[in-house]
């Protein structure tokens, strides 16, 4: 229930330490195109007092909203696992099996169903749009419908049997006629496991080049104050990246450690993280023994400073920059200049008066 046109926004969070999947690789939500169709493992507000969302009734996932039905705001709203069709199908062992296809002009629709490789329980049946703008990706082919037409595998019109084809979906959601609105509509398909890894590779890179410049999110574990301002920070780095971005953390390594809020905004520095960041050297990094919690590497680092900033205290959340990363400027709006509520919920105050 809940997939209707009367349905007002829903406003959600991403916990500080959540983790985003597309294309089965690390992401930022501005990877992510709007009109993705994504799967959500959330929680209640963990501090209703400081939730950025409404806090709403725990039973409210139960509660009917008119025309909507039940479940179009649940109170869980603080999300820590996001991921697309495919990332999610991939993580939990499921394929797409394509029935059939109709097609004319160059659009029309899917017949397919999700099942679990591992299950002999049968799914049900899902109808999905398709149009010429959907991509087809085979070995390191990005085809288009019209190619598939053209050599034979799909029809030029009418319906046509895919026997249970295999194959990874894109799922996006836009308009259909006939009033549908509950229709999800296929933006990519992927044929074969060569084309599903060279997209998680091109995300991955994205996801590196963005870590790289915005530096690796933390929590503070732990401070212990020496004299005159010194300071040695244990920290947690956040899980969900490539494992090459964990690799660059290492002993006597040179760092710089900046606080951040809930956001990950930096919180210090009047023209970028590095202007007020902690400096010094990384004096250990260990790995927790066993399984990390969702959210969590499982690596700790141990950071001296000789001049510790407000903002880094247990419980807070910090970004590090270990030295073989690039000393970047980022974009003003990624990082606050201070602690008024308008750095946070700007006003149109911000634009220029001409």
């Amino acid at each position: 229930e809940g997939m209707y046109f009367r349905n007002k926004p829903h406003p959600f969070a991403m916990l500080p330490y959540g983790i985003i999947r597309y294309h089965n690789a690390p992401a930022q939500l501005r990877d992510i195109p709007l009109g993705t169709v994504l799967h959500v493992r959330a929680f209640l507000p963990p501090d209703p007092k400081l939730s950025a969302v409404p806090v709403l009734p725990i039973n409210n996932r139960n509660k009917t909203a008119g025309y909507s039905g039940k479940g179009i705001a649940p109170a869980e709203n603080h999300v820590i696992l996001l991921e697309d069709e495919a990332s999610h199908c991939l993580r939990e062992g499921k394929v797409w099996e394509l029935k059939e296809v109709n097609i004319k002009d160059g659009a029309g629709k899917i017949i397919a169903r999700r099942e679990s490789k591992n299950s002999g329980t049968k799914a049900e049946e899902e109808t999905m749009t398709f149009d010429a703008a959907t991509r087809i990706w085979r070995g390191l082919e990005k085809l288009q419908v019209a190619d598939l037409v053209h050599e034979g595998t799909w029809p030029e019109s009418g319906k046509k049997s895919l026997k249970d084809q295999a194959v990874l979906l894109g799922i996006t959601w836009r308009p259909t006629p006939d009033g549908v609105f509950t229709r999800f509509h296929v933006s990519d398909v992927w044929l074969d496991d060569v084309s599903i890894q060279r997209a998680a590779r091109n995300q991955t890179e994205t996801h590196k080049a963005f870590i790289r410049s915005r530096w690796m999110p933390a929590f503070v574990d732990a401070i212990e104050y020496g004299k005159f301002g010194t300071a040695t920070v244990t920290a947690t780095l956040f899980g969900g990246m490539d494992d090459s971005l964990y690799a660059d953390f290492k002993k006597d390594v040179s760092a710089m450690m900046n606080p951040v809020e809930n956001t990950l905004k930096h919180t210090h520095g009047a023209y970028g993280p590095g202007h007020m960041a902690c400096r010094g050297p990384i004096l250990e990094v260990t790995r927790l023994e066993g399984d990390a919690p969702l959210g969590s590497s499982g690596i700790r680092i141990r950071f001296k400073t000789d001049l510790i900033i407000e903002g880094i205290r247990p419980g807070r959340v910090v970004r590090i920059w270990p030295g073989s990363w690039p000393q970047v400027q980022i974009p003003r709006e990624e990082y606050l200049g201070g602690n008024k509520p308008e750095e946070r919920f700007p006003t149109p105050a911000i634009f220029p008066k001409y």
